[in-house]
């Protein structure tokens, strides 16, 4: 996550819930991605030290255990930013500006000058974060698929660079020659397209060729490793590892956010909560109490579809449908139950407030121990590169 500072229950329900379950079956790093804050924030880094404290602090409350995870701070590790300089070496230019958020954040932010080319290369230094821990999955929504997919193809071309297997490429040369020339030509221009542009359509295509062809079976084997880089891999192709979406939506019923002022955070006073809660709009045709409702044109009932059972959730709807209840009668269900979702996330935050030296541990034994796996695959891909010391 980028340091952001206090997370609200949005970042909870949309990642963390997830984090905290995920890290009892599997070898998890969370890791503060301070670099990429100043893709978009680099006139004001003096924020990133202290947003990273409270962040940090917010994973430790929602259940993140640092002794079963590996938490740290990006910038702490060198070897991310000589992964993402020997990674550019390698990606064509065009796979970055064709990113859908490119333009889109660059449009949205006009505030901003976006035009540098760390915005620009920020996908290239998102996949070398993954890439550097030989990831198998990536937690992410939807949205970010597009980016898990593209740091598989800049895996899939680093290891067509470099990892070649001259003894695959000698048998593809021979079994191209067997090709009619113009199959041979189309082969030739639909690999160079795959591995030039990152287009898996002709990745694609270039099988169904090679599987028309009349060659024998060795053949044509020779010639699907080569499209597929013909290599042995150096980095791992990771997956995206879709989370649940977000139930929880902000307090006026947009997505919640602290830009909105619709956000209620993992750590909020409780007469925050209550305030905040109360406050919330409802159906604007609930005018007055006698007034009959709709659910589903109401903020609050987003919450109840978060927190509450079924049995509540009737009550809610026959109660509103019928006037049969005011609108501070639904909310005090709401409020009961986020402050109990809260209330463990307060006690394991406390020791941590209490002592904030405890946070700057925690983060330096989990720098060291990601330190030991970004510098096995660091020797790996310098070796392969040649630029390893003799």
């Amino acid at each position: 996550m980028r340091p952001t500072g206090a997370l609200h229950l949005g970042h909870y329900h949309g990642a963390l819930k997830n984090w905290a379950q995920l890290q009892n079956d599997n070898d998890c790093l969370f890791f503060v991605a301070d670099w990429h804050a100043l893709t978009t924030h680099y006139e004001s880094p003096e924020v990133i030290a202290a947003h990273t404290h409270d962040m940090v602090i917010d994973w430790l409350a929602a259940g993140v255990d640092p002794d079963k995870a590996t938490l740290f701070v990006q910038s702490r590790l060198p070897e991310h930013a000589e992964l993402f300089l020997l990674l550019g070496m390698g990606t064509p230019l065009a796979w970055l500006e064709r990113v859908p958020t490119y333009k889109e954040q660059i449009g949205n932010l006009k505030d901003k000058d976006l035009l540098t080319y760390g915005f620009l290369g920020y996908p290239l230094l998102q996949a070398a974060d993954i890439l550097i821990y030989q990831a198998r999955w990536v937690p992410v929504g939807a949205d970010q698929v597009p980016h898990i997919e593209m740091s598989r193809e800049i895996a899939r071309r680093f290891n067509g660079l470099y990892g070649k297997d001259p003894h695959i490429e000698a048998r593809a040369r021979a079994a191209a020659q067997l090709l009619p020339e113009a199959d041979r030509q189309q082969l030739l221009a639909l690999r160079r397209a795959a591995d030039q542009e990152g287009q898996v359509e002709q990745r694609v295509q270039a099988h169904a060729l090679i599987s028309a062809s009349k060659l024998s079976k060795a053949d044509k084997e020779a010639l699907r490793a080569q499209v597929d880089g013909g290599r042995r891999s150096i980095l791992r192709e990771p997956e995206a590892l879709l989370t649940p979406e977000s139930k929880l939506p902000g307090l006026d019923g947009r997505k919640m956010s602290k830009s909105y002022g619709n956000a209620i955070a993992i750590r909020e006073e409780r007469s925050q909560v209550e305030h905040k809660i109360r406050r919330m709009p409802t159906d604007p045709a609930r005018v007055r109490r006698t007034d009959p409702g709709n659910p589903d044109n109401c903020p609050v009932w987003q919450f109840h579809l978060a927190y509450s059972d079924d049995a509540r959730r009737e009550w809610v709807r026959r109660g509103c449908t019928s006037a049969g209840i005011g609108c501070l009668e639904c909310k005090q269900p709401v409020i009961d139950a986020v402050l109990r979702e809260q209330q463990p996330m307060l006690e394991r935050a406390q020791p941590y407030l209490d002592r904030p030296a405890l946070v700057e541990e925690i983060l330096e034994a989990g720098t060291e121990r990601a330190r030991q796996a970004a510098r096995e695959t660091m020797r790996t891909v310098r070796d392969a590169m040649g630029l390893r010391a003799k």
